[in-house]
């Protein structure tokens, strides 16, 4: 069976990964159309060894596609998600237009995949980059302890806010080293050699957006009744997400059972070892499909409390791996047969 797929935003950063996945993957797709907006014309994207020239997306009868991958912003989503919905495509965003949306699924494969189930309005979101490859290392721990709370700091990677936000950490770092002055445009303040604890916009309670989003998107795919609290930081790396994870549990569970827990979890590599080197930095994970986790210890200063650290390709498994993973799970699950097959 041969599915026909669109990317949406196919010449952004993300779009453009999710081509390369769904080629890497031998994803079984007998078309793959990439659309951009009207000022993409003329341009190309690589689809494995073929390319792939950019159509309008004002213009695309979505009705010539199975599934529409969408990669682009909330507002482009919000127009051009229903219609394509309408169509019917079967549509899954990595926008957070339709993350909190009640008929709307917010899916990670691995850890609720019996959602895509539930995708009335044959729309599934994809969450939060920080959010899913959190909720990844934390599923299986959840599954035998009982999570109560986690307390979440995030190292997030430029790429995570776009071309113009990784072009601007690589002037600016250029501009230092030739004694020129590194002029923020993509973010509030210098990137370069600095971290900046602030991403997306401030709400009323001091959190930021992004802050509120893991917050609420792991509720949502996890389980309600977990506590959450974050502090979302960005850092002058390109490609990787990591995170430093604080996690109080209902029952006791001793850092080698976690070990050998997550070493059989669908999505996880344990790389920990208590020696130099032993752990995964973003530059390890950049490229790779695994979640990878480091540093668990007990954490004493709460009852069955445990520590871990945790880092992934924040433009792979938080946003087009993991929207390939749902397109192939709906394939495996849900999704009929391709007319013509």
């Amino acid at each position: 069976m041969s599915y026909r797929i669109a990317v949406v935003g196919a010449t952004g950063l993300v779009g453009q990964e999710m081509l390369n996945i769904l080629a890497e993957r031998d994803f079984p797709a007998a078309q793959v159309h990439a659309l951009a907006s009207r000022r993409s014309l003329g341009q190309t994207a690589a689809y494995g060894e073929r390319t792939l020239k950019v159509a309008a997306l004002d213009d695309f009868d979505f009705s010539q596609v199975d599934i529409a991958l969408f990669a682009a912003g909330g507002s482009v989503a919000a127009e051009h998600a229903p219609r394509a919905a309408q169509a019917g495509a079967m549509v899954i965003d990595n926008s957070s237009h339709f993350r909190m949306d009640p008929d709307v699924p917010l899916v990670v494969p691995e850890v609720n995949p019996e959602a895509l189930g539930q995708a009335s309005k044959r729309i599934i979101a994809n969450p939060n980059c920080s959010t899913a490859q959190m909720v990844v290392a934390l599923k299986p721990l959840h599954d035998r302890a009982i999570l109560r709370r986690v307390s979440v700091a995030t190292y997030q990677a430029v790429s995570g806010a776009g071309k113009a936000a990784s072009d601007e950490l690589f002037t600016q770092t250029r501009n230092i080293f030739v004694n020129q002055e590194p002029e923020p445009e993509a973010f509030t303040k210098q990137i370069a050699f600095n971290v900046i604890p602030h991403i997306d916009v401030f709400l009323d309670d001091g959190a930021t957006k992004e802050e509120w989003k893991m917050v609420v998107e792991t509720k949502k795919i996890l389980d309600p009744k977990v506590r959450v609290f974050a502090t979302c930081v960005r850092v002058p790396v390109f490609v990787g997400h990591a995170e430093a994870l604080h996690l109080e549990f209902a029952r006791p569970i001793e850092p080698d059972e976690a070990r050998e827990i997550l070493r059989e979890a669908p999505g996880v590599l344990v790389v920990d070892k208590p020696e130099d080197g032993g752990y995964v930095t973003p530059v390890e994970a950049a490229g790779e499909f695994a979640t990878y986790v480091s540093r668990i210890r007990t954490d004493p200063t709460v009852e069955h409390g445990l520590a871990l650290w945790c880092v992934s390709d924040n433009l792979r498994k938080g946003a087009a791996l993991n929207a390939v993973q749902i397109a192939e799970s709906l394939i495996a699950r849900h999704l009929p047969a391709p007319a013509g097959d």
